[in-house]
């Protein structure tokens, strides 16, 4: 395969601009890691007009796409889970071209995944968990039993991605295959939501209590990227927080962070006077 799509991507390696190229190939009749293409082709380039462009290709009756990526949108990607089958095109992937050992590099970060890098992607899923198990419940309490039962099982999800990412390992696009071997537990909590003979509304509330003790004993270590900010001063309005350039990645997530944390302890309230009389300004700070 690599030979027979080398005519395409020869021009890249011979680019200045060039880091490093994957080859991802196809191994079964429906693959969702390469977008059912017979081969995907990553490059990686040190700079683009644009963050990323993609062209496909028929070649002998076989299928490619080539993706050109800046290396600045994949590490974006990696640390922000933008395409959540970047790590696994690094690792997978068959490497046909290496500029200086930029791409052995980075597999020796992504096999360390650093702890600022860590703490980011952890405050990142537990807002994406808060969010979700508070609609779970919301529908539960609706009687919406059904959506409730898809929105937990959606919950179930990003606890097992937190659960991952707190013992240093990058989800994988086979999510509950890697939490079996890595998290026994929170595996346990899926298989009993989705195997039970329960009744669906049983199921979900069962599921809701033991997820709210999991959630809450996570919380400190989840939310460690947010309170190490909010140590920086005294004080801070939602505002403010929303405009921290570190949070940006998880700003939509922080709203449901914050309710959950002054609703655990973890961070207190001070209110401030506003121009409107009895019309308050929350300010948050670590407890």
């Amino acid at each position: 395969m690599k030979e027979l799509f080398k005519p395409i991507y020869q021009e890249q390696i011979n680019d200045a601009n060039t880091l490093g190229i994957i080859l991802i190939e196809k191994t079964k009749p429906d693959s969702s890691i390469t977008d059912n293409f017979d081969v995907i082709m990553l490059v990686i380039v040190k700079a683009s007009n644009t963050d990323h462009h993609e062209k496909h290709y028929e070649f002998n009756n076989k299928t490619a796409a080539m993706l050109t990526l800046t290396e600045n949108s994949l590490n974006k990607w990696i640390d922000t889970n933008g395409n959540r089958k970047s790590v696994e095109w690094i690792f997978a992937g068959k490497v046909v071209f290496d500029r200086d050992g930029y791409i052995s590099k980075l597999k020796d970060q992504l096999r360390r995944f650093p702890h600022e890098k860590r703490d980011l992607r952890k405050a990142m899923e537990f807002g994406e968990l808060l969010k979700s198990y508070s609609e779970a419940r919301d529908l539960y309490m609706s009687e919406q039993y059904k959506d409730a039962f898809s929105r937990m099982v959606r919950t179930l999800h990003y606890l097992a991605r937190l659960a991952l990412v707190e013992k240093g390992y990058h989800p994988e696009v086979t999510l509950w295959n890697q939490v079996k071997k890595i998290d026994p537990e929170i595996y346990k909590l899926y298989d009993e939501l989705i195997e039970s003979d329960e009744p669906i509304a049983k199921r979900v509330q069962l599921m809701m209590l033991a997820a709210d003790f999991v959630i809450s004993r996570r919380a400190k270590v989840s939310a460690k990227h947010l309170l190490e900010i909010m140590e920086e001063k005294s004080t801070w309005s939602y505002e403010e927080l929303k405009n921290h350039s570190k949070i940006a990645s998880y700003v939509f997530g922080l709203t449901a962070i914050l309710h959950y944390l002054t609703e655990k302890g973890i961070l207190a309230v001070e209110t401030e006077e506003t121009k409107v009389g009895g019309v308050y300004l929350r300010r948050y700070h670590v407890n």
